[in-house]
């Protein structure tokens, strides 16, 4: 790496990293990431389970039941602009003559939408009225009133506080949503909802105001308490960038160029929370209230099932810890645990046959946070699926993999990820603390070499960026982990402003 100058080491220890850090960024560039070894893709009855209504209804009791004794917490992803939403009508803005299918959808629908009231005042507010403005094809006035300041000013909001759905008497943003949903599975003995949001600095203000404005006819109307807190993603988990010889690349200015690290780097965030049970779901994957009598059932059984599973972990913790009454029998029951229930095969040179040793293992592969995950079937949505991975120390465990971890170059790898057929909807019960209670320190869990590398442009020139471990893949590698099959319903997440037309968020 070629040598910092002084105001690059100001520059780096003013993010909370060290020289060190930026060598080992510059070294993931140089050698690569490996690729993740799949052995097989998880399906149902092989690492994925699926719950018949006797089961949901089983996991929902028991998750009842363990209210009294855990503190649960909402724990959502919700740093994404709203500008990625409305990106097709930038391009129009950009050249009105490259109309597109997507625009006609948008103008032809637009009464559809929960935020058309809102941009039918403002336009009339100036004296536009939007039924003139549409048959005119003066879509540019209507599109600039709601993505431009002086307007709805959507194009610099939070996706979390764009109004999605539309109810009888009023409209809700995905944060409205969440509280909703927050009230009806993740309510604490003492009748609060936890809410954590991890938000960008300069949206914190915006996401307190529409909180607070909506506490009062929430709690009403809900009978909770909320108690809704917020965090940023941490400076020290920037990386930089480099140029396509794997050089530092730089701001015109001089100074490093650096970006956010990928979702990877909330898992600092996941960390500080001192909960018993977080559920984790991304901002934008809520529907109205017709539809979430399943996403409520599905979250309570999940919980149910984490609770239960864990239950019989801390169980077998104890006594591995007193060591009395340890037979190989008994060993045995807990070894057929683990690779049955927890889809965990130790590797082959593990001497089973050796009471101490095999003792020694359990309680060390017991010993660790666990995670239950929704899956539901791939419609070709991208991102990470479900799989059988073969792990450093020989072993095969369930991961949740991107498709940029896969070597697409081997056929066998390929094949393997052909045949899968779930994907991972972000829909994750987590437990965190150990049998004593005490709260698991989650980045003695994760996989380093997990990173991601990829190309992007600045400035019209080549360069490669790099993700730390993603939050539910590398970050969570060496978390228990059970798939459990959920139905489509529970994830329609909102990509484009026109994922707001389809039928589950109207």
């Amino acid at each position: 790496m070629e040598e910092l100058t002084n105001k690059d080491i100001e520059q780096i220890r003013q993010k909370g990293l060290a020289e060190k850090d930026i060598e080992k960024q510059v070294e993931n560039f140089r050698a690569g990431f490996p690729f993740v070894p799949l052995v097989r893709a998880a399906t149902p009855n092989d690492g994925i389970i699926r719950l018949d209504q006797d089961y949901i209804d089983k996991f929902k009791k028991g998750y009842g039941e363990s209210v009294r004794k855990n503190t649960i917490r909402k724990f959502v992803p919700a740093s994404g602009a709203a500008s990625r939403m409305f990106q097709f009508l930038f391009e129009y803005l950009e050249d009105e003559t490259s109309n597109s299918a997507e625009v006609e959808e948008f103008i032809g629908n637009i009464e559809h939408f929960a935020f058309y009231e809102d941009l039918k005042a403002s336009l009339a507010r100036k004296d536009i009225s939007i039924e003139n403005a549409i048959p005119r094809k003066d879509y540019a006035t209507i599109i600039r009133e709601l993505l431009e300041t002086g307007g709805l000013d959507c194009a610099h909001l939070p996706k979390g506080l764009i109004k999605f759905h539309r109810y009888q008497d009023h409209s809700r943003t995905p944060v409205e949503e969440h509280m909703v949903e927050g009230a009806n599975y993740s309510i604490n003995a003492d009748g609060t909802v936890r809410i954590h949001y991890t938000v960008l600095p300069e949206h914190k203000e915006k996401f307190e105001s529409h909180v607070i404005s909506s506490l009062p006819n929430y709690e009403k109307f809900l009978r909770v308490k909320f108690q809704t807190d917020y965090s940023f993603q941490d400076e020290s988990t920037d990386m930089v960038a480099v140029d396509m010889s794997n050089r530092l690349f730089r701001n015109p200015d001089g100074t490093l160029f650096f970006r956010p690290g990928g979702h990877g780097a909330l898992l600092n965030n996941l960390n500080k929370l001192n909960d018993d049970l977080i559920f984790i779901k991304n901002i934008d994957n809520v529907v109205p209230d017709k539809y979430k009598v399943v996403t409520y059932d599905y979250k309570k059984a999940l919980a149910g099932l984490l609770v239960e599973y864990q239950a019989k972990i801390f169980k077998y913790l104890k006594e591995l810890e007193d060591k009395q009454n340890l037979s190989l029998r008994k060993l045995e029951e807990m070894l057929k645990f683990l690779k049955n229930t927890l889809h965990f095969n130790p590797p082959d040179d593990l001497d089973d046959s050796n009471p101490e040793v095999l003792a020694d293992y359990l309680f060390r592969m017991f010993n660790r946070p666990l995670r239950v995950c929704g899956m539901v079937k791939n419609q070709g949505e991208p991102g990470g699926g479900p799989f059988w991975v073969e792990n450093p120390d020989g072993s095969v465990s369930l991961q949740i993999v991107e498709k940029s971890q896969i070597d697409l170059d081997d056929v066998s790898q390929k094949a393997i990820l052909e045949d899968s057929n779930h994907f991972n909807p972000v829909d994750i019960v987590c437990g965190v603390k150990d049998y004593r209670g005490r709260k698991f320190d989650l980045l003695k869990f994760r996989e380093p070499s997990a990173g991601i590398i990829t190309h992007k442009s600045k400035d019209g020139k080549s360069l490669k960026v790099q993700e730390l471990p993603g939050l539910w893949n590398g970050g969570m590698a060496y978390w228990n982990t059970v798939f459990v099959e959920v139905p489509q319903i529970t994830f329609n997440p909102v990509k484009t402003v026109n994922d707001l037309l389809r039928d589950e968020h109207q």
